[in-house]
């Protein structure tokens, strides 16, 4: 279990990157992010599969389908709906509803579990899921301070709505990925990562094209492929792919293979907490007192969980 927590941890250390990636490139659109993130994590992924293309080669057909549909969900159309309803709507709301999946997350596992060991009861899972959801809160609230009114409500309606996508997909991701990993154990958790980076070039690479001709199409504004500050994009995106998409998969899968899946939904506001830390230095800002106060009830919410499954 402690394995298991340390995973998850490190994957939501690595994830948080991709938060602070868009302040560092305020200039590149969001699709452009997504794609140069993803193209990244397939070009990457080719690496470790010249050492492990004896284990890539034993995958099933069946595997390389659920590898291309994970790919698919829970890589290419999630963040590229998130980077859509930031556009749209702004950070804080779209930031609200996507801070809400650590708890979506556990209740959707635990309403429908893979295995019946996976499953708790559920006022023994409660208490957990509102310390973080109060955490969730209070961390978000600053943030909608921050709206700045400017665009139209539908704009604002349509995002969020595209933000909710975005929920249900992350939710779909890691339920099915980790489901696939505890009834496939021979897949080594670094086998399913590079495997996913394998099947996410093709898709990112599709993606990349098309909106290349979108642009050319267009008036033209971004300057397609490699936009203003070619050796920047392209470092920052290469960097992505390396940790926040192979290494955090990685760590991902192992902690998805050593604990519950109600538990892992918890674990993923590591992801949310990395981000603040990672924005707020970027910023040279400190945080207001109600983040901190958010952040102290996550970590207490997480620590209950840990409990309770331990315990369990």
């Amino acid at each position: 279990m402690l394995i298991g927590f340390l995973c998850a941890l490190g994957a939501g250390l690595m994830w948080g990157l991709v938060f602070v990636a868009p302040l560092m490139l305020s200039d590149y659109p969001g699709l452009v992010l997504s794609f140069g993130r993803y193209i990244g994590f397939g070009l990457i992924a080719l690496v470790p599969a010249l050492f492990d293309r004896e284990r890539l080669a034993a995958l099933s057909k069946a595997d390389w389908i659920a590898a291309f549909r994970l790919a698919l969900v829970g890589n290419i159309l999630y963040y590229a709906a998130l980077a859509t309803a930031i556009q749209l709507a702004d950070a804080p709301l779209p930031a609200m509803l996507i801070g809400t999946l650590p708890v979506v997350i556990a209740v959707c596992s635990n309403w429908s579990p893979g295995h019946p060991s996976e499953s708790i009861a559920w006022h023994k899972l409660a208490p957990s899921l509102v310390i973080i959801f109060m955490g969730l809160m209070l961390v978000n609230m600053s943030e909608l301070e921050h709206l700045d009114g400017k665009r139209p409500l539908a704009d604002y309606a349509i995002g969020c709505v595209i933000a909710l996508g975005a929920v249900a997909a992350w939710t779909w991701y890691p339920i099915m990925n980790a489901r696939h990993l505890k009834q496939n154990t021979h897949i080594r958790s670094s086998t399913w990562a590079t495997a996913q980076g394998l099947a996410t070039l093709p898709l990112a690479l599709a993606g990349f094209a098309a909106y290349g001709v979108y642009v050319h199409a267009g008036d033209g504004a971004y300057d397609f492929p490699l936009g203003p500050r070619p050796l920047p994009f392209i470092g920052l995106m290469l960097t992505l792919g390396l940790c926040a998409s192979w290494l955090g998969t990685l760590l991902w899968n192992r902690a998805s293979q050593k604990l519950p899946t109600s538990l892992t939904g918890q674990l993923i506001v590591f992801e949310t907490l990395s981000a603040l830390l990672y924005a707020f230095a970027w910023r040279g800002e400190a945080p207001a007192p109600q983040v901190i106060a958010g952040i102290l009830l996550l970590c207490v919410g997480v620590m209950f969980g840990i409990r309770t499954f331990r315990t369990a």
